[in-house]
């Protein structure tokens, strides 16, 4: 145990749990699991641009199909089947509270990354999407058990700041390859893009040697009470509480799912904003997501995890509007300022979500968790596209879809504060 570690905790059944800090490396080799499926994930909605030139057809007109290459409507439906693809993470990110945390993490990253570079041989648009769709949700399944890993070897003090970082990894992850995409995009087109996923891919067992099973799953396996994953295990004792992060999951996943897959197109194909510009905003995003996840795990500890989600919840969809109101200056300060909203919100919702229900479910709620984001981006997507095709304008799409999910953060007020809790201490006294 590091200098970071927090002392030994009690089990719900006694037995101590040998806990890390968050910068011990079994936590930052799930952050780089994580920065692996952020790397994968992202290279659909990074070469979206480039993918709708090439298999479209670009001219000087006025309609969103004839600026982009695809329409606005068909990008949509697009990027809805891949989001439904994740429907896959919730059984996949379930078997982990069967089999381990550490065997479901290194089997769904690589098999997920190896298939998105399968996905650079696509002949139509539509074979990129459904073969893109097929590596998705196992990529959904890795970053979401890396999170509960992260949330699992850590104390109560200590959570906010591992999730934090499977946040940050998820992040760079994607942002590097955002980054690639807008200074490469011409050299390697969107297949270069995605055959790029073979180098987390070959980084992989250097990463593995650092991932270790968490004391927490450990105990929950040794339990003779085995529930099935997924269904069985998350029941009745647990679901009003699931409902509640459901629809909150729901809510905001209506403001993500456009609010990223149409950025990069829309400054690129759009605003027309240089390569160099959109790397620019990228690589600055970083230093304002990295601000968002220290505000975020501060206000996490500080002022409560309910308070500091609900909060970037709102900024989040109030932001995207900006992003969207159809000016240069509007879309890099508004996305600027929304990626430091969601850096806030990740740390803070993170910590809650793992914490209120214990070991035995907690991969399963994640997976849950995955399934009802994707339903809420398919609603978005869909919705914001519909609506942009309509008058050409995607601020009006950013206001019709994303103002109707600020009323959903008041649901966090339903929900029990976890700050300086442990799970076995909530659970053994609900008990």
């Amino acid at each position: 145990m590091t200098d970071s570690a927090k002392p030994e905790a009690p089990s719900q059944v006694g037995t101590p749990l040998h806990l890390h800090g968050w910068r011990d490396p079994v936590v930052v080799a799930a952050a780089l699991l994580a920065a692996a499926a952020g790397f994968g994930q992202f290279g659909a909605v990074a070469s979206l641009g480039s993918v709708a030139k090439h298999f479209g057809h670009v001219t000087n007109g006025a309609t969103i199909a004839e600026q982009a290459g695809l329409s606005g409507t068909k990008l949509g439906i697009g990027l809805a089947v891949v989001r439904l693809a994740s429907l896959g993470g919730l059984p996949l990110a379930a078997l982990a509270d069967r089999f381990g945390r550490r065997r479901v993490m290194l089997t769904t990253c690589a098999a997920g990354l190896a298939l998105t570079a399968v996905s650079a041989i696509s002949p139509t648009y539509w074979w990129f999407v459904v073969i893109f769709a097929i590596g998705r949700p196992l990529l959904s399944a890795t970053s979401g058990v890396a999170q509960v890993t992260a949330a699992e070897e850590t104390a109560s003090s200590e959570r906010a700041k591992a999730v934090a970082l499977i946040a940050a990894g998820y992040g760079i992850g994607s942002g590097l390859i955002a980054i690639v995409h807008s200074l490469g995009a011409t050299a390697l087109g969107f297949q270069g893009i995605v055959l790029l996923a073979l180098v987390p891919l070959a980084a992989l067992p250097f990463i593995a040697r650092s991932v270790v099973e968490p004391d927490r799953f450990k105990v929950a396996a040794a339990s003779k009470q085995h529930p099935l994953p997924v269904l069985g295990a998350v029941g009745r004792r647990f679901r009003r509480q699931l409902i509640i992060v459901a629809a909150l999951t729901f809510a905001l996943s209506v403001v993500t799912g456009p609010a990223n897959s149409f950025f990069f197109l829309y400054a690129q194909n759009v605003l027309h904003l240089a390569g160099a510009t959109t790397a620019l905003l990228v690589a600055s995003a970083g230093i304002t997501g990295l601000a968002g996840l220290l505000l975020g795990r501060f206000l996490a500890d500080r002022v409560g995890r309910r308070l500091a989600a609900g909060g970037a919840m709102i900024a989040m969809a109030v932001f995207g509007m900006v992003t969207y109101s159809g000016s240069k200056l509007g879309a890099a300060v508004g996305y600027l300022l929304a990626v430091l909203a969601a850096s806030v919100f990740a740390p803070a919702a993170g910590a809650l979500t793992n914490e209120l229900f214990p070991t035995s479910v907690r991969a399963s709620v994640i997976g849950w968790e995955i399934a009802v984001g994707v339903f809420g981006a398919i609603t978005g997507l869909l919705a914001f596209g519909a609506v942009a095709d309509v008058g050409n304008r995607f601020g009006l799409a950013a206001v019709v879809v994303f103002a109707a999910t600020v009323p959903a953060a008041a649901l966090f007020a339903l929900l029990p504060e976890t700050r300086g809790t442990e799970p076995e201490d909530l659970w053994a006294a609900i008990d």
